[in-house]
């Protein structure tokens, strides 16, 4: 199975100068905590809602500061035509929940996440990784 088969293709998408107000908002309404961040197609990192509140707010950041000042650069990336183990073994290795997926010229196309996983792929498969995601650093 590739991640292509498991991944989610209609991914909100945040832009380096959109402000912590806006995608936070963006956030609650879609019920998620994660965005990856793009300049055009090309991805330049990815904001978590625990980005906004340690990073940004915890330092004292005005609702309207920049996205691009606190996302996570160098976010962690699989390719569409991967197979799913990579993904797997990516997060459990890392202790990530989520991962953004580009295509073979490096495009972002979607996003998997452990809950992508969890419900298109033997369960046995995503418990394994949540339980390496899950354990202590």
């Amino acid at each position: 199975m590739k991640i292509r088969d498991v991944m989610s293709k209609d991914v909100q998408v945040a832009r380096p100068n959109d402000t912590l107000q806006e995608v936070a908002a963006r956030m609650a309404a879609g019920d998620f905590g994660f965005i990856p961040v793009a300049d055009g197609e090309n991805l330049v990192g990815a904001i978590t809602d625990r980005d906004i509140t340690v990073r940004a707010v915890a330092s004292g950041a005005a609702p309207n500061a920049r996205v691009v000042e606190f996302l996570s650069r160098d976010a962690l990336v699989v390719r569409a035509d991967d197979d799913l183990k990579a993904a797997l073994d990516l997060m459990s290795s890392r202790q990530v929940r989520r991962l953004p997926v580009v295509d073979k010229d490096g495009r972002l196309v979607g996003v998997v996440s452990l809950g992508d996983l969890s419900t298109r792929v033997k369960e046995r498969y995503a418990g394994e990784a949540l339980e390496e995601i899950s354990r202590p650093a």
